[in-house]
């Protein structure tokens, strides 16, 4: 393929529908937002803006894990398109293996923070109006000691494969140059908008 701004078929054909497309750039926003309020919070010293972005933090570890499981929910009714073909051995397994592994991460990133603060007697009020019930028992030595480098761990882990799955999908489209990314992308010039 010769133009980059060309969508092969064999793409065109097996691109993701429109929900699936909403849904995976949505949690991308809010993951990447997420983490780098994570790593901003945490220096500060206690006050009204430590305080909001913590808020913030949760809200979106909250919205990350409802929007997990409708984009699970969505792919198990049967609406994922074919998987690519044409690509070694390896390099599908990789595409699978990430792609579980992401799964996992989008509830165990947030589900750990739900853990710590509640296990550190800070209670999660969604959006500010929503109070949700305490995820574990209160113990600050477990939130501390266990939960909290737990949540930071996995984060780090969600980040490197984000940046290895980017990668990927930069590869694929200018090296490779096999349409890969365009199953995503929502604002391709010559995707089918089935």
């Amino acid at each position: 393929m010769d133009d980059a701004t060309t969508l092969p078929t064999t793409a065109a054909q097996s691109a993701y529908g429109t929900v699936a497309i909403v849904l995976h750039w949505s949690l991308a926003v809010l993951i990447v937002v997420a983490f780098f309020i994570g790593l901003t919070m945490v220096d500060l010293p206690f006050s009204p803006r430590r305080f909001r972005l913590f808020n913030w933090h949760k809200w979106i570890g909250i919205a990350v894990l409802l929007l997990s499981a409708a984009r699970l929910l969505w792919r198990a009714t049967g609406h994922p398109p074919p998987a690519p073909t044409g690509m070694p051995a390896w390099q599908l397994a990789a595409f699978r293996a990430t792609h579980l592994v992401f799964y996992g991460l989008f509830f165990i990133v947030p589900l750990l923070g739900w853990a710590y603060t509640s296990a550190v007697g800070v209670p999660v009020v969604f959006l500010g109006w929503l109070p949700l019930p305490d995820f574990v028992a209160r113990d600050k030595a477990l939130g501390d000691e266990v939960l909290k480098p737990l949540h930071e761990a996995a984060s780090w882990l969600l980040a490197a494969i984000v940046v290895v799955h980017v990668g990927a999908a930069f590869k694929h489209h200018f090296v490779d140059r096999d349409g890969l990314l365009v199953r995503m992308w929502p604002w391709w010039p010559s995707r089918s908008r089935a």
